[in-house]
């Protein structure tokens, strides 16, 4: 075997033949400055729909991107075929930074971050009423995910025809979120969409809600002439729905007043990703009561300030006593 010195001929070093011709292969990726910018709309085994001014695309992410994902809403730099045109496929060659991201992981001891919607502006939490009744835990976990990933929350709650909505409201009423109620005769006569519409206007909006809710019932009355597939009946048994939304879907609002995006129906909110000292932003009347904590506290023991808070009458129990079950939840890895 030949050894080289220090002091090398380049006329020396043997180089590889090129066998195909073509150019020799380098790590210099290209700039793509002349890439058109574009919009995520859904995501399906690896096939992005794209809009990129008022065309429709299907993309696939370029192989330099790595395992970064990009999801709906991104905001995305596309090359290639950007015609639209049937058995057309772009590439997105850059993903912008996001200004917000809802995520979530499967349960509260599995590692694996997913990312559900970026850029969004706020998060339409929905829940029914009745049938199937409404389950405060998981609302607070979507709270709680909402603030972190930057997201405004807005409450809607489906049914009130089954029962009333004085509960919630009571519950949640300190925290000044923003809210709508409807009924079945409302969505169908086409109220409650326009309703909750004055709140989307000129915004981003995810609409997340387990199954049987009428969240995509919802969407598809504030969107129809983009209707997804009709929902699915409530088990009788179980009080749950069956999922008929399988992927996320950004359809925009007539007049272009805004986007909604329709999520898959959710069991569970795992919050895995987010470090406990951060779910007391969820609670802002229990947050200033948090100050004469002891160092670390973890806001469920003996010393802690936020029972002294609440008995003076700062808070509602019931709100301490939802992010104290929060926190064991994530702890004793319950699920909702």
């Amino acid at each position: 075997m030949r050894r080289y010195g220090k002091h090398t001929d380049e006329d020396d070093i043997r180089a590889r033949p090129n066998r195909k011709g073509n150019r020799p292969r380098t790590n210099i990726r290209p700039k793509h400055e002349d890439a058109a910018e574009g919009m995520v709309l859904t995501v399906d085994r690896g096939r992005l729909t794209c809009l990129v001014e008022d065309r429709t695309i299907l993309a696939m992410k370029a192989r330099e991107l790595g395992r970064k994902a990009a999801v709906v809403g991104d905001r995305v730099a596309l090359v290639g075929d950007l015609s639209g045109k049937k058995d057309t496929l772009a590439r997105i060659v850059r993903i912008g930074e996001r200004a917000s991201v809802l995520r979530r992981t499967a349960d509260d001891d599995d590692p694996f971050e997913r990312v559900v919607v970026a850029n969004a502006d706020q998060l339409a939490i929905v829940t029914a009423l009745a049938d199937p009744e409404p389950r405060p835990r998981l609302i607070d976990r979507c709270l709680v995910a909402a603030y972190d990933g930057g997201l405004t929350p807005l409450l809607v709650m489906t049914k009130s025809d089954l029962a009333p909505p004085d509960k919630l409201l009571e519950l949640y009423g300190d925290l000044d979120i923003p809210y709508v109620v409807t009924s079945r005769d409302e969505l169908a006569a086409g109220e409650a969409a326009r309703r909750v519409q004055d709140h989307l206007d000129g915004k981003i909006t995810a609409f997340v809600g387990h199954s049987g809710v009428g969240k995509t019932t919802l969407v598809n009355a504030l969107v129809p002439e983009d209707r997804r597939r009709s929902t699915g009946h409530v088990n009788a048994v179980t009080g749950r729905g069956r999922h008929t939304t399988t992927s996320a879907l950004a359809l925009p609002l007539a007049d272009d007043e805004g986007w909604v995006i329709d999520t898959p129906g959710v069991r569970s909110f795992g919050l895995a990703h987010i470090d406990p000292s951060r779910v007391i932003h969820a609670f802002p009347e229990l947050e200033p009561g948090t100050v004469n904590c002891p160092r670390a506290c973890s806001h469920d023991e003996p010393d802690c300030a936020l029972d002294e808070w609440v008995a003076e009458g700062h808070a509602d129990p019931a709100r301490l006593y939802s992010l104290r079950r929060l926190l064991a939840t994530r702890e004793r890895k319950e699920g909702d």
